[in-house]
């Protein structure tokens, strides 16, 4: 398996992403099992790991995301649920 960073690039129906990889090259990448079984969110813009087979490299699955920093309180008090 071939181990690469990237950043989510696009949001994609059925809980697939697209990410840009460090050398700008796109892929289309599904959460891990473990991650999806945690329910790990991830959004546009996270640093993420993938893992790719070196037999199709248009395609992989994100292993690990990367923590950010908290969001601003003055950014936070404006999110409702």
């Amino acid at each position: 398996m071939i181990k690469i960073e990237g950043v989510i690039a696009e949001i994609l129906p059925d809980g697939r992403f697209r990410v840009r990889l460090e050398n700008e090259h796109e892929i289309i990448a599904y959460t891990a099992g473990k991650m999806r079984k945690n329910r790990i969110r991830s959004i546009v813009g996270d640093r993420v790991h993938v893992e790719m087979t070196p037999y199709d490299l248009d395609k992989g699955r994100i292993v690990f995301r990367e923590k950010t920093a908290p969001m601003p309180m003055n950014q936070r008090r404006f999110f409702r649920r």
